[in-house]
């Protein structure tokens, strides 16, 4: 049994964030799968909770009567959605809630209602009510009615008979700038579709299960597409509603999600996974090391302009360029020791751990700067490249030492308990 009998409670997986093949607890899905299981993913929705799980219902009882269950998964929201939800449970059957107290997250709340799921079609609609609920019947028809095999259905703003209802400019320009900047890093997964930041959608058990999932951010459709066994992709048009009760929770933190989502889906799936898997690199990692290194290339280039230009300081370019270099490097060790390497970092955040950290990562790169000032140099001084084009070449190579030779020996847990 998935239920805690204390107080009927789902329990929330620990697992990682696979689907599996077959709903928990059944032998080989034969005895307990049904035809649909929804998740509601919900924090502070308690205005709305009611109302949307009463509309689901009314509409499912009549579609598949029996053969559905619905899934509130809530992030232990100060205004207690779960502990409403859980109320509901006696007046309607098919449905089942789950409190996470220990995760956050809309995309890992999904999967965690997913992986105790019994359907053999999965889905997703958000609890405020700003995706209608009759489409989901559409949706439904297409992906178990069709003749061909539909392995996913997506609600789309885009298709036919779809919109906004009364979004400003600005939030049409980020909408759609978000999808033009998706396309341009990762256009074999959002070129599928028409609307990849859907959060309204349902997808076959089958095309998911057993894949490990690792979304960041609130746009699961990327991750399902990205990783999963998708093959033929069904839209339908639906005109995206204004909030009724509560407050929108889009901001600018989500944005940013968005884009590193992207990239570590670039950075996992297709030649550059291969690339990485054969030769053991942590891409991910690298493209973090490789976003700090951007802001040590800001500090960097403005510092050798204001030291090394003739209408400024004009000091030499060797002695200028070691200067701008040594500043960027504080810089980077302190992003790097936050973020790329920060699960290595938070093992051991005793400040002696630190400082030594910051000797080998300071030694390490006044090697790479060896190698900086080297192919500067000769960039510069024999094939009379720009100074500050020969800076960027040389600067993309010493990135790549520092990065691999920190990763063996600056950040390694080397003591323990």
């Amino acid at each position: 049994m998935r239920l805690n009998s204390s107080n009927s409670l789902l329990s929330v997986p620990s697992s990682s964030l696979q689907i599996p093949e077959f709903p928990v607890g059944t032998n080989e899905g034969v005895n307990e799968s049904i035809e649909f299981s929804l998740v509601i993913p919900t924090y502070n929705e308690a205005a709305n909770v009611c109302k949307i799980v009463a509309t689901l219902t009314d509409l499912l009882d009549e579609f598949i009567p029996g053969d559905y269950e619905l899934i509130v998964v809530d992030d232990d929201s100060p205004d207690r959605t779960w502990e409403i939800a859980q109320s509901l449970m006696p007046e309607y059957p098919q449905l089942k809630v789950m409190r996470r107290q220990n995760e956050r997250g809309l995309s890992s709340a999904v999967i965690r209602g997913w992986q105790v799921a019994s359907g053999r079609v999965l889905g997703v609609i958000d609890g405020d009510l700003q995706h209608p609920p009759h489409i989901l019947l559409k949706m439904l028809r297409a992906i178990t009615e069709g003749a061909e095999v539909i392995d996913l259905a997506v609600a789309s703003r885009h298709a036919s008979g779809g919109g906004v209802s009364s979004w400003s400019v600005l939030r049409r320009f980020l909408s759609r700038g978000a999808q033009v900047l998706g396309l341009v890093i990762l256009p074999e997964v959002l070129g599928r579709v028409s609307d990849p930041m859907s959060g309204y959608f349902l997808v076959r058990r089958s095309a998911i299960a057993g894949v490990t999932l690792n979304p960041i951010g609130y746009k699961i459709l990327l991750e399902v597409i990205g990783r999963g066994k998708i093959r033929k992709i069904t839209e339908v048009g639906y005109v995206f509603q204004e909030r009724e009760e509560g407050e929108s929770k889009v901001t600018w933190k989500q944005y940013i999600e968005y884009l590193h989502h992207l990239i570590l889906l670039r950075s996992s799936t297709g030649r550059l996974a291969q690339l990485s898997h054969h030769f053991n690199i942590p891409i991910g990692r690298f493209i973090r090391f490789a976003l700090v290194g951007l802001s040590g290339v800001f500090v960097d280039m403005t510092l050798l302009y204001l030291l090394s230009d003739p209408t400024t300081l004009n000091f030499p370019l060797t002695r200028s360029k070691i200067l701008a270099s040594e500043i960027a490097i504080y810089n980077n060790f302190l992003w790097n020791d936050i973020w790329t390497f920060g699960d290595i970092s938070r093992q051991q955040k005793q400040w002696h751990q630190r400082i030594k950290r910051l000797l080998k990562f300071n030694i390490i790169c006044l090697a790479g700067l060896v190698i900086n000032v080297f192919v500067l140099n000769i960039l510069f001084n024999k094939f009379g490249i720009n100074r500050y084009v020969a800076n960027l070449i040389a600067i993309g190579i010493a990135t790549i030492w520092n990065f691999w030779i920190n990763l063996k020996l600056s950040w390694r847990v080397t003591e323990v308990k």
